[in-house]
């Protein structure tokens, strides 16, 4: 409740009985949030003498920051590679879904498509806050169409582009802008794609090495542009050999810059990467790990045939894996280092003092029961 001296007339909720994520650990502390923040409670005591107007029983559930997906192609019979009639309004029906999975703010993913494809959706896709109506959008993530033929996945071949002259003009050529792009997947060993790093760096925009033939010194190379991520480790590049590990041994170079930290996404489903591989992964470079789902428009939906992009998939059940990690591992898995590796753990994916209030509030099995934005209940099992 303010006092004379508060800084905010705005009422201050105190979450008790809880455990939160906080300094990498989980630890019996309370949660203050005034105004859509986390709140330092010894400033609100001894400078502002302030206290709680209300208080939540958390009744000895876990707080965790919100969780962020940074490879989502779509979900709910909605795939954001489609150029529907109502494009803002399906990727508005998937982030008001995806609040029950704890899931905070995501960056919808666009596949491989047509330029024209990209120049009807990318316009349509905008940065924007999450509430009560959905999880926020971070930017768009662009998997493609600078990919290997070789490692192109479930990617129409078609559509695939090299780099002409790198940088700017490849990039605006295909995708017609780059406004409200958070991250482009690209093939390090393109010709030509140091320049398109390096200007894509630039701007803000993370670069992650996927659905490539690169050899190690080809993805340290990248990295030294500025590229930070790999995408879907170990799936669609070259697989790991102990005289050239290709991607997968940026997890251990030594020639990643001083004071960078390279993050790799895992789908951590049990198929499309192996337990053990998984496991390989996170003791290898733990502060690296970003937990994602690379869901399409099937999620949520019965098993059967359903679009990717241009392509027809067929989905005949979903599996999901948890490692041998703690929870707390876990957790920053899928909230600190994609923040991290988006730049934004100024704001995202932490409880420290002066973060948004995003969290998840999960029982002992690590299932949702809550999802809070901006200190706002906006999903409730």
């Amino acid at each position: 409740m303010p006092s004379n001296k508060s800084v905010s007339d705005a009422p201050i909720t105190q979450f008790v009985n809880c455990r939160i994520l906080k300094d990498h650990k989980l630890q019996w502390e309370d949660l203050w949030v005034r105004e859509g923040k986390i709140l330092n409670p010894e400033k609100l005591f001894f400078d502002e003498e302030g206290f709680a107007d209300h208080k939540v029983d958390c009744e000895d559930k876990i707080i965790a920051p919100g969780f962020i997906d940074v490879q989502i192609n779509g979900g709910y019979g909605i795939d954001f590679s489609q150029a529907s009639s109502d494009i803002r309004g399906g990727v508005a029906l998937v982030a008001k879904k995806i609040l029950e999975h704890g899931v905070t703010s995501f960056c919808p993913t666009l596949v491989t498509s047509p330029s024209d494809i990209y120049h009807k959706v990318i316009p349509e896709l905008r940065v924007q806050d999450g509430g009560p109506e959905g999880a926020g959008v971070l930017g768009i993530h662009l998997e493609g169409p600078f990919i290997s033929e070789e490692k192109r996945g479930a990617h129409p071949p078609k559509f695939l582009r090299t780099f002409k002259a790198g940088g700017l003009a490849d990039l605006m050529e295909i995708y017609g802008h780059l406004d409200n792009v958070a991250m482009v997947t690209l093939a390090p060993e393109l010709a030509n794609s140091a320049a398109a790093i390096h200007e894509l760096s630039g701007r803000g925009i993370a670069v992650s090495l996927g659905h490539s033939m690169a050899d190690l010194s080809q993805a340290e190379e990248a990295v030294q542009h500025g590229a930070k991520f790999i995408t879907h480790l170990f799936n669609a590049m070259l697989p790991f050999h102990h005289r050239d590990p290709g991607i997968v041994g940026l997890l251990t170079s030594d020639r990643v810059p001083p004071g960078r930290t390279v993050y790799y996404g895992m789908i951590a489903d049990g198929i499309h990467t192996h337990p053990a591989a998984l496991r390989i992964a996170h003791r290898a470079h733990p502060a690296g790990l970003v937990l994602v789902t690379d869901a399409v428009m099937a999620m949520g939906l019965p098993p059967g045939r359903h679009t990717l992009g241009q392509q027809q998939i067929d989905i005949q059940g979903l599996h999901a894996y948890l490692t041998g990690c703690t929870v707390e591992a876990a957790l920053e898995a899928a909230s600190l280092h994609p923040a991290q590796m988006l730049g934004i753990s100024h704001r995202k994916g932490t409880l420290e003092y002066g973060t948004d209030a995003d969290f998840v509030v999960l029982d002992d099995t690590l299932t949702v029961r809550e999802t809070y934005i901006a200190g706002q209940k906006v999903w409730r099992k």
